[in-house]
């Protein structure tokens, strides 16, 4: 408070109470893979903000594509605006030993990325390192590719790796790791991965005369980036056209998909009227888990981190009910703004989520601690997965009743 000596008009600055939260992006990509010049910037996340400067960095004129080439080529191609590419050389070592950072470990520092891949990695030692990944970081979701062909059966139980003979261990793990390559099932349980399956068909962007079957992942993370920019992360990126895909490697039946849909398998259908689409939008968490809808899981990643980036002016503030009260305030306030994007529950914002931050929550020993604690739900919305028409007679003409289940 300034000294107020001589009588005069004294004007003064003061801020604005509340301090906004900004939601984060969701949909930057980080892609892991070996580039088409697999000596090209070996181990550096490189941001790419179209196919052209993709080329640029990572191609030469005679240079073949690659699982990560039709990866990127795919996730502009169905609408994605950013990704990080990782190149990880001849060797094509996902994770590195020790202090050495290299693949996916290159992105940690990059807290843009919400979307993660490995193109065309369907092993069982690439799926757990993509998946581990997510769930260390909490702050994005995996793109996982299925294997190529697969039947039915064998996408509905784990990938596991074979155990190495003695005299392979005598060798080294070459052995184990075709092995891998080879058996390529369903990735584990995990709340924060999404598999796709089959491949599909499209025209190879640096040899435009070929067509060739590759991994799905870089197309879904651009339609996940797609949706995101028209309808909002709360939606399901599922019933999208996939552009670019001129065919599937393999036909789904519906009675297929009923299979591997609770296994959370996602499919890719190719319909006769509608063309080829994502049918499904689980992830690879347990069908009673209440993370099993990737909208969901997404929905919660990006709440978390905008509300922990916009909150840090909470650090060292006096601890007392005036700061309780902020935080119930700008909370309150962003998530208000969530539920009249559609993407909370309820009819109003008192159904859709609640914010606590008071003397219970906050007792003394817990500020004695140095911490101040706040309670959040919400209630995000589902997909609608069934839509069920229940059809009956009566004597004035047919009657159709139509309802949603989840």
């Amino acid at each position: 408070m300034p000294n107020y000596l001589a009588p005069d008009v004294y004007v003064e600055e003061v801020p604005g109470a509340a301090r906004p939260i900004q939601a984060v992006g969701t949909s930057t990509a980080g892609f892991v893979g070996v580039a088409p010049n697999d000596t090209a910037r070996v181990n550096e996340a490189v941001g790419i903000s179209n196919w052209a400067q993709f080329t640029r960095e990572f191609v030469r004129d005679a240079d073949q594509s690659t699982p990560l080439s039709h990866a990127v080529f795919g996730f502009f191609q169905n609408g994605g605006t950013r990704c990080y590419v990782v190149n990880v050389g001849n060797d094509g070592v996902l994770s590195g030993g020790g202090q050495e950072r290299r693949g996916l470990d290159v992105l940690d520092s990059i807290d843009e990325v919400a979307i993660l891949a490995a193109p065309g990695y369907t092993d069982p030692v690439s799926y757990e390192a993509l998946l581990t990944k997510c769930e260390t970081l909490e702050d994005r979701v995996a793109v996982v590719d299925g294997p190529a062909r697969a039947t039915t059966t064998e996408l509905t139980r784990v990938a596991t790796v074979e155990a190495p003979t003695e005299s392979e261990e005598e060798e080294g793990s070459e052995g184990g790791r075709q092995r891998d390559q080879e058996q390529g099932l369903r990735p584990r349980p995990s709340a924060y991965g999404a598999v796709y399956y089959p491949h599909i068909t499209i025209r190879d962007p640096l040899s435009p005369n070929s067509l060739v079957n590759v991994a799905p992942s870089g197309h879904i993370a651009g339609i996940w980036a797609r949706t995101d920019a028209t309808r909002g992360v709360h939606k399901a990126p599922a019933n999208e056209i996939i552009r670019g895909a001129l065919n599937v490697t393999h036909q789904l039946t519906r009675s297929e998909q009923a299979e591997l849909n609770p296994n959370g398998i996602n499919c890719i259908r190719l319909f006769t009227r509608e063309g080829i689409r994502v049918w499904g939008a689980r992830t690879l968490a347990e069908a009673s888990s209440e993370w099993r809808y990737l909208s969901v899981r997404r929905l919660f990643n990006m709440i978390k981190e905008s509300i922990a980036q916009s909150t840090r002016w909470i650090v060292f503030e006096p601890n007392d009910y005036t700061l309780w009260k902020s935080i119930r305030r700008d909370v309150a306030a962003f998530l208000t703004g969530l539920w009249r994007d559609g993407a909370l529950m309820g009819r109003t914002p008192e159904e859709a989520f609640f914010v606590k931050c008071d003397e219970e929550t906050n007792p003394p020993d817990v500020i004695d601690a140095g911490r101040v604690v706040t309670l959040i739900g919400i209630a995000p919305v589902k997909p609608a997965e069934f839509i069920i028409f229940r059809l009956s007679q009566h004597r004035g003409g047919a009657e159709v009743e139509s309802e949603r289940g989840a």
